[in-house]
């Protein structure tokens, strides 16, 4: 094998572990990024059911028949 093959393959082997870790570094700030979503999303949903039930009691509790009825 010439030396000049030799070092065109050790380069292309470079570019591509180097490319390889950009991209590792890539998918794991996405899994962080999407992690933090689930759980806004999770708080968010919490609130909402929260909220709904809140609304809910309210409105028993105003449509109750008056005790004089």
């Amino acid at each position: 094998m010439s030396e000049e093959r030799l070092d065109n393959i050790e380069t292309k082997i470079a570019y591509q572990e180097d490319l390889l870790e950009v991209l590792n570094k890539t998918v794991y700030e996405q899994q962080k990024r999407l992690q933090l979503l689930e759980d806004r999303c999770a708080a968010l949903s919490g609130s909402l059911t929260s909220l709904v039930q809140a609304v809910h009691e309210n409105n028993a509790a105003t449509n109750e028949t008056p005790p004089h009825y």
